[in-house]
């Protein structure tokens, strides 16, 4: 009878031991848990807030379009030459492409059109000049002179400085070089470069060929 309450007895305490461990085992994990789930709760909150920051320093601002970029080329040109309005008034040739002098587009024509305003608005006397083939440069020994044409033209309007350029495609973009040049002697008074973003936009621009 003894023998079998002290087992019993044992048994009980055992059995106590075995729980209090066993509660001992899950309070500590419970702890763990409890100061664990803050830190993964952090650790989120960082992930998410680095996440819409870079968001934000992704976002591209818009390229400008060609007409803002016409205008810079020529406030960039009256910038670096300030006396270059004096040479009033100008009349404007069509922009042609580099590989074809001969050949011009809608591109080379909006172009000089746009370039003419801007150089109005920066002062500069403009003449308005249509013809049917206004092709107003050729090419000698790899440079671009005055034709004879535009020599008349001058002559007849009057003009103390003509607007030219070329343009010339890429694979991501168009690359445009306008220059005002003295009638006189050919002199450059202002130049100016800029690129226009290849995209359905220009390339419909540039599928529109030959001149006025």
């Amino acid at each position: 009878m003894s023998s079998s309450n002290a087992m019993s007895s044992s048994n009980t305490v055992f059995s106590s031991n075995a729980t209090f461990l066993s509660f001992t085992v899950y309070c500590r994990s419970l702890v763990r848990k409890t100061c664990f789930l803050p830190l993964v709760l952090m650790a989120l909150t960082l992930a998410g807030c680095g996440t819409f920051g870079n968001t934000n320093t992704q976002t591209a601002e818009p390229e400008p379009d060609l007409s803002e970029l016409a205008h810079a080329a020529a406030s960039q040109m009256v910038a670096n030459n300030p006396d270059i309005t004096r040479y009033s008034p100008m009349i404007a040739a069509t922009f042609v492409s580099i590989d074809n002098l001969s050949q011009s587009s809608t591109f080379g024509r909006i172009s000089s059109e746009l370039m003419a305003s801007a150089l109005a608005r920066e002062g500069m006397q403009v003449r308005e000049v249509k013809m049917r083939d206004s092709m107003f440069i050729e090419e000698s020994v790899g440079e671009l002179i005055l034709s004879r044409q535009v020599q008349r033209l001058s002559a007849q309007h009057d003009a103390r400085s003509i607007l030219m350029g070329t343009y010339a495609q890429g694979q991501d973009y168009l690359y445009v070089s306008a220059r005002v040049v003295r009638t006189g002697d050919a002199m450059v008074l202002g130049s100016a470069d800029f690129r226009v973003r290849l995209n359905n936009n220009t390339r419909s621009l540039l599928e529109g060929q030959g001149g006025w």
